[in-house]
């Protein structure tokens, strides 16, 4: 697929495929090969060529705006701030951190079982192989964008699998990682299908990240289990919000506000159930009512899922009321759409509904309001309000999330030092930070033994199993009259024991 160069970016030197399904065994040979030199290559090598194109992207950001903005409707300052900004930043904390992260860490003699003396361990991270990475719709650069960088900083490859409409978006990704002097045979998009996925899985890749719906990485991890290839799982939200008694509630309305109208709503951890103490409720309600009608705060009427509709009316059935919002059609949306009196048992707050929708519940105290968010299956994000600093972090250690912001919410998960990623059905593994760096690799373990002590190439000796009982009851022994007893069995059989002295000597030479 040619990108418009009327938007504004160049056409790199090397033309970036866009490959059917058979063509797959080809075109990963292709790419572990290129994979092999792009891993022999220094950290700092791999490094430059990602600070290059960190600087492309900044050099086309208004054009690679306008591009994404035709492809999803959203407004370019949104996606500036939401999407370029931190992969921008996400590209940046890889440059400066990559190396640190990712380097062979050599352990000393501390903690070091005395059995393995004159042993030198070292772990390294070597990097997985080809690296698929599935995308979702609702951010097309950022996410996908953002998990390719850290596998190419580690040294892999990358099969893109972009959402339904997302091609666009995606290549003109992968051409400026060809045009910053990345090797186009590390970066391959596949076709938008489910089926190319499913025949890049079947094909054999080293590692699945996907990002999406619970139902659809059900999918892909019954896949992927047939041929035991690791996955990482971001899948689908339903985002409690803890409003507590002392919550400044101006800022818990611009945040919801806020939530409500990123990107239209569709945003896996955008709010969806909102605890208030009860002392809060009402003046929350009126407050959201009064600002949702204000033009400034209007929304689009927006698609979504069909589903919506009936767990919209059982909801109203069960004693919730509509604040704001309506549902024009089966699957449209006058938005946003805000309900109170909503209970936590209620099938729409079970849900992972990926629309600009909030339900309202009472709560009388902390307590119950974790109760009622530990009702829901999904455990992604979070976020506390409070005045009482101390009382917000508190709770919020309490909470089942990956995430939890306080007195913010959604953004904060953008800083690219720390992980992202989700529990129960909200899926498992971590992309961004050091975690998210360090699951693009395996650990490969090297011990170096030094010396001629190995007692256990020698053949079993009388008394050893007395020797070993002593040493485990010096070693771990619970008390320090049993530590003493072992101790004047141990030296007596380490008289008779050859293995002993051997030891001693290879001690004497390691401290000298």
């Amino acid at each position: 697929m040619k990108l418009d160069v009327n938007a504004g970016i160049e056409e790199p030197q090397h033309e970036i495929t866009i490959f059917r399904g058979d063509h797959l065994p080809i075109v990963l040979g292709r790419m572990r090969r290129a994979q092999q030199r792009w891993a022999g290559l220094s950290i700092s090598n791999r490094l430059s060529a990602l600070k290059r194109f960190r600087h492309s992207l900044a050099e086309k950001s208004a054009a690679l705006a306008t591009l994404i903005s035709k492809t999803t409707g959203r407004p370019e300052a949104e996606i500036l701030s939401a999407q370029i900004i931190p992969l921008a930043d996400a590209c940046q904390f890889l440059e400066r951190s990559a190396a640190n992260i990712l380097a062979p860490k050599k352990l000393g003699s501390k903690q070091r079982p005395v059995w393995l003396t004159r042993t030198r361990t070292e772990i390294r991270r070597d990097p997985l192989g080809v690296v698929l990475v599935i995308s979702p719709s609702n951010y097309p650069l950022f996410i996908p964008g953002g998990i390719a960088l850290q596998a190419l900083a580690a040294g892999n490859a990358v099969l893109l699998k972009p959402a339904p409409g997302g091609t666009t978006i995606a290549s003109a990704f992968s051409k400026l990682l060809a045009g910053a002097g990345l090797d186009p045979a590390l970066l391959h998009v596949l076709p938008e299908t489910a089926e190319a996925a499913h025949a890049a899985i079947a094909a054999g890749v080293d590692k699945i990240i996907f990002t999406g719906s619970t139902e659809t990485g059900k999918k892909i991890l019954h896949a992927a289990a047939d041929k035991l290839i690791p996955t990482t799982m971001e899948l689908s939200g339903c985002d409690a919000v803890f409003v507590r008694a002392d919550a400044n509630l101006d800022l818990v309305v611009r945040s919801l506000l806020f939530g409500l109208r990123l990107n239209a709503g569709a945003t896996c951890i955008a709010p969806r159930r909102v605890f208030v103490h009860h002392s809060r409720a009402t003046e929350l309600e009126g407050r959201l009512a009064e600002l949702v009608h204000a033009k400034e705060h209007s929304l689009p009427d927006t698609r979504t899922s069909a589903k919506l509709l009936p767990l919209i009316e059982r909801a109203i059935q069960q004693g919730a009321h509509l604040v704001k919002g309506e549902l024009i059609a089966a699957n449209q949306l006058c938005a946003p759409l805000i309900l109170a009196g909503a209970n936590p048992m209620m099938d729409l707050l079970q849900a992972d509904i990926f629309a600009p929708v909030i339900s309202l519940v009472t709560v009388s105290d902390d307590n119950e309001a974790l109760d009622f968010a530990a009702r829901c299956p999904f455990a992604l994000g979070a976020s506390v309000f409070s005045s009482d600093e101390n009382a917000a972090m508190a709770l919020a250690k309490k909470i089942d999330a990956g995430v939890v912001t306080i007195n913010d919410l959604i953004v904060p998960t953008a800083d690219p030092r720390v992980p992202f990623g989700g529990r129960k059905r909200s899926g498992f593994g971590s992309t961004r930070g050091a975690e998210g760096l360090l699951d693009m690799t395996a650990p490969k373990v090297i011990a170096l033994r030094r010396g001629k002590w190995r007692p256990h190439l020698q053949e079993p000796q009388p008394g050893d199993a007395n020797l070993l009982r002593a040493f485990l009851q010096v070693s771990h022994g619970g008390s320090l009259r049993q530590k003493l007893a072992a101790l004047i069995r141990l030296m007596r059989s380490a008289r008779r024991t050859d293995s002993v002295k051997s030891f001693n000597s290879e001690t004497r030479k390691e401290n000298i």
